[in-house]
């Protein structure tokens, strides 16, 4: 998969291509219908299979901090469509210019000069173009005039629910990481680089790999019972918090700190993947050092019992 930023990189496509557009947020598995369903489309046509996303989301770009919590960052998302059919993800930088852009001349100097569409999937609500004027209908009247295919991206449900980014998100703030689970298709994840932090962990006999969250907000707040992957090419269980650390400093950067079980090795600098399996509490503030290191020990025992069960099912 080629990794396209903005469409001055992009190569002319004479013969033209496949394409969806999209936040994928998340990568779900009615994602993952629509990605192997255009990329059937596009074996079939002979033609590359592209798919185009925004940064940032466009609600990031119009809410601020007040947009919903995305399920992944911008990497997490390359890595997850590396595993898909999917031959080019184009990246547009979602900005005042995007914004601005009428519906028509996206569709004219977008989706036909430079991309030569022929063949478009997106969801019957997908809205584009100055004021959202741009709709579903505006693009098969546009398609039928251009000499486009356009088809909506139709339902996927698990359990009789329509599986969207939205309803991953609830589960998980609601704690429930099975159901997030089932939706995804894999285990809710958070991937980065393990960071230098101020070491405190290590002086109450439970040092922490840190992770940045680098994100306005996320969809988990708590601890958890996890798993690390991403070194020497094993899983190891732990126990995460992710949060503020309101005991400790307060702060407003939201930070995932993993305490591994048996594990004594340095990973600074690692980029690793924290798979999270079980919720075992809200985050709390403490009144001291002494009372945050007794709840540390209980949720350390949780989370053992947790991975127990876990392994007898």
């Amino acid at each position: 998969m080629r990794l396209i930023r903005g469409l001055s990189h992009l190569e002319p496509l004479e013969n033209g291509c496949v394409l969806t557009i999209g936040n994928f947020d998340g990568l779900h598995l009615g994602h993952r219908a629509v990605i192997d369903n255009l990329a059937a489309r596009g074996k079939a046509l002979g033609l590359p299979v592209i798919v185009m996303i925004f940064e940032p989301q466009p609600l990031e770009y119009f809410l601020g901090k007040n947009a919903p919590s995305r399920l992944m960052r911008l990497r997490e998302k390359v890595i997850q469509f590396l595993k898909l059919p999917v031959d080019d993800l184009l990246i547009l930088r979602f900005n005042q210019q995007i914004a601005n852009c009428d519906a028509e001349q996206f569709i004219s100097d977008i989706l036909i000069k430079k991309l030569n569409v022929k063949h478009l999937v997106v969801g019957d609500d997908f809205h584009f173009g100055k004021d959202r004027r741009g709709n579903f209908a505006m693009l098969k009247r546009e398609g039928q005039a251009f000499g486009f295919e356009v088809e909506d991206t139709g339902s996927y449900y698990v359990d009789g629910q329509r599986v969207s980014s939205t309803l991953i998100r609830d589960a998980l703030g609601a704690g429930d990481l099975v159901k997030a689970e089932r939706l995804l298709g894999r285990c809710y994840s958070v991937c980065g680089r393990v960071a230098h932090g101020d070491k405190r962990g290590r002086t109450i006999g439970y040092p922490t790999a840190n992770i940045r969250m680098f994100r306005k907000n996320t969809p988990v707040v708590g601890v958890y019972a996890v798993t690390m992957t991403g070194i020497d090419g094993q899983e190891f269980e732990g126990v995460a918090n992710v949060g503020t650390r309101p005991t400790v400093d307060g702060g407003s950067k939201v930070i995932l700190e993993t305490h591994l079980f048996d594990f004594n090795k340095e990973i600074y600098g690692r980029y690793v993947e924290v798979h999270f399996k079980r919720k075992i509490r809200d985050e709390m503030r403490f009144r001291s050092l002494d009372e945050l290191k007794a709840q540390i020990v209980k949720d350390v025992a949780d989370t053992k019992k947790i991975f127990a069960e876990l392994k007898n099912v």
